[in-house]
């Protein structure tokens, strides 16, 4: 996909024709984000948003679906927030969903809700985040849109296992995923299993964890969907650790892993999550140098989010690290 977007790119500029242009830089932006090059893809990105003219490109939405300039938002979203740029993931997704009221489509604003929930859920915003999937669904289902309808299924699955109902998450997540499925869609879904695998484990169902966890893992070496793979290595960390053998070899390979890949992808916001578990195991293991030594200068590189959840407990971990 990327190399047939490069070659798009190419033409449109020799013609000198900005949509051609745009829809490139889009197509080759998110084809890098997805599989993992994501500073390159925020760049491509960039150049998408910058080239979009409301008055001239709004219009294309009946041609492609939905707003190229709300997409091109959503997803430049998703490579800042990997980056270590919350605030900025936050502000792009917010002008998306605002952008989107305004053009006043419903496939524009339900591809808006939908995406921009995943950077409030990412920055700890769940209320917010609910708030979209609340607007989302009936929406959706008014539509009968089967896509968004998944779509939203899942994310108040992810949402309802991150504020204490795992059981409700597990529901949500396992009719929401099959729901996607059966319309064809196979994007997201390893990142969508491993949240099913982390609610299984906070229900104590391990055995269903660690079989979501490996489905999570084979599906991102098929289909090379390696935005995520650092933090589905952390997931299958912690799950080990949760699991009543307490795997704490597995778990420290698969949080070493989650570090490599986040690094090799110069994804911030991924790499201060393996390092806070990282830590979190070593402290538990006396190794309290060496668990500050690893997560001080990820936590001192960020420069805005402080405020944000993971930020938050990346601050009170070294705290306790120093004590």
């Amino acid at each position: 996909m990327s190399k047939l977007a490069a070659e798009f790119i190419t033409l449109a500029e020799n013609r000198g024709a900005t949509i051609p242009l745009l829809i490139g830089h889009r197509i080759l932006g998110i084809s890098l984000f997805w599989t993992g090059e994501v500073a390159k893809a925020r760049k491509h990105l960039d150049q998408a948003v910058a080239l979009y003219q409301p008055r001239e490109h709004r219009p294309l939405a009946t041609r492609f679906g939905h707003d190229p300039g709300v997409a091109n938002l959503i997803n430049r979203a998703f490579a800042l927030w990997s980056l270590g740029y919350p605030n900025a993931a936050l502000e792009d997704a917010d002008n998306a969903v605002k952008n989107a009221r305004e053009i006043d489509q419903a496939a524009t604003l339900m591809y808006a809700l939908s995406n921009a929930a995943w950077s409030q859920i990412w920055c700890g915003n769940y209320e917010t985040a609910m708030a979209l999937v609340q607007q989302l669904l009936p929406l959706a289902q008014e539509k009968r849109a089967a896509y968004w309808t998944a779509f939203a299924l899942i994310n108040q699955g992810c949402l309802w296992a991150l504020t204490g109902s795992p059981s409700n998450g597990v529901t949500a997540l396992s009719s929401g995923i099959a729901a996607w499925r059966s319309t064809g869609a196979n994007i997201w879904s390893p990142f969508f299993v491993s949240q099913l695998a982390h609610a299984y484990a906070e229900l104590g169902n391990f055995k269903e964890a660690a079989r979501c966890i490996e489905e999570a893992i084979h599906a991102v070496e098929a289909t090379k969907e390696k935005w995520c793979e650092a933090d589905i290595s952390r997931l299958a960390g912690e799950v080990a650790l949760m699991s009543h053998k307490r795997d704490v070899d597995k778990a420290e390979a698969h949080f070493e892993h989650a570090l490599a890949v986040a690094r090799q992808q110069e994804a911030k916001s991924w790499e201060l999550r393996a390092s806070m578990s990282l830590a979190r195991l070593w402290r538990d293991q006396g190794k309290v140098s060496e668990a500050r030594q690893l997560l001080a200068p990820v936590y001192g590189w960020f420069t805005e989010g402080l405020e944000t959840r993971d930020l938050k407990e990346a601050k009170a971990l070294l705290a306790d690290l120093a004590v």
